[in-house]
């Protein structure tokens, strides 16, 4: 198989992860624009794929230790700027703007080129394997910190 430098993860830039998602019609509702919840989809796309460039495996997360380690959103504030259309190519942007403690506190954005479509702040909960809140290993918050400048402004 050639090496085309795509990642179907999307990549690690200066500011988190940018994901690229095409925009199909499964995604619209009548009126031909986003339906409004899909971009949950798209927004969880973005955190998913983020994790897994950062080297995270949240599969293996759940039997790393004794105590085991899952992270579920907690809070989501979503402002919707401007509409996408089927076959528009969105930018999912990742930033993390806080992780120690108990949480996490991840920076979203979806672009149709320099256009922002939505911005979204996420706050993730880390939870042990039995849903009680578990501290942040120092070596995974670094990791999310690593590299993290903050995303451009709208």
């Amino acid at each position: 198989m050639a090496d085309n430098g795509f990642s179907i993860s999307g990549e690690l830039t200066e500011t988190g992860h940018r994901l690229l998602q095409r925009v199909y019609y499964e995604d619209t509702d009548f009126s031909g624009l986003v339906y409004h919840a899909r971009y949950l989809h798209f927004l969880e796309r973005g955190r998913t794929d983020y994790l897994r460039c950062l080297g995270v495996e949240q599969r293996e997360l759940i039997n790393a230790d004794e105590e085991g380690l899952v992270f579920v959103v907690h809070r989501m504030e979503i402002d919707f700027k401007q509409p996408a259309r089927m076959d528009d190519i969105l930018t999912v942007l990742t930033h993390t703007e806080r992780a120690g403690g108990a949480k996490m506190v991840l920076n979203q954005e979806i672009r149709r080129g320099e256009t922002l479509l939505i911005a979204a702040k996420v706050i993730i909960a880390v939870i042990n394997a039995n849903a009680r809140p578990r501290r942040l290993p120092e070596t995974l918050a670094a990791k999310f910190l690593e590299g993290s400048k903050p995303l451009r402004g709208p």
